[in-house]
């Protein structure tokens, strides 16, 4: 079974409580988004293979870690996911950026795919699959199978807020992929949404509710 990693720093604490405050403005909520992404992505990477090799200092020669490869794909599942897009590349500037649009029947709760673009050798990549909210788990589930279709097996699942049914979801079909998270909240209500959570994500993102 995966593993499922709740971040409790404080600055992560403080920034989430901030966005889930109704009178957050979009201008702000963006911002926290963008900061907490790249806050969350020095856990979601701490486990990356270095190698060493030799660097000249100003003072002499020596053996120093770096990254054993920069093979990494974010993934945001659209729309909502793009907000989380900025913060990770500013952490890591060299990852390429694949897309995958999915939205949610409003009847069914499930996920239709309607966008799909990766970069060609995706597979060969650590594949950051990110949205800000985990629900019911459908669109992240779906999104995590179109990767493994495209050969990836390096695969991890970052949201910001989840509840725990789309917690078991994602485990129940995806054993194999960790989730990382900065809460884990009560549940969904009878329209799926997450309570207490923070409103539509994408909505408060983009000002258009």
């Amino acid at each position: 079974m995966s593993e499922v990693h709740v971040f409790d720093h404080p600055l992560i604490s403080d920034k989430l409580t901030r966005m889930r405050r109704v009178d957050t403005s979009s201008q702000d909520f963006r911002l926290l988004l963008k900061e907490i992404s790249l806050l969350m992505g020095y856990e979601v990477t701490r486990d990356f293979a270095t190698k060493e090799v030799t660097v000249e200092t100003p003072i002499c020669e020596g053996q120093f870690p770096e990254l054993k490869d920069r093979l990494v794909t974010i993934v945001p599942i659209l729309r909502a996911g793009v907000g989380m897009v900025d913060g990770l590349l500013e952490l890591m500037p060299y990852a390429r950026v694949g897309h995958i649009g999915l939205y949610r029947d409003e009847e069914t709760h499930q996920p239709v795919e309607y966008y799909c673009k990766m970069p060609q050798d995706v597979a060969e990549s650590t594949v950051l699959v990110v949205d800000p909210m985990l629900a019911t788990g459908g669109s992240a589930v779906d999104a995590i199978v179109k990767m493994k279709e495209r050969g990836c097996a390096n695969i991890r699942l970052m949201n910001l807020v989840a509840a725990p049914e789309g917690v078991r979801a994602v485990q129940e079909a995806h054993p194999d992929v960790d989730i990382y998270v900065a809460a884990v909240d009560e549940g969904l209500n009878e329209k799926a949404y997450i309570v207490p959570g923070l409103g539509d994500a994408g909505d408060r993102i983009f000002g258009t509710k």
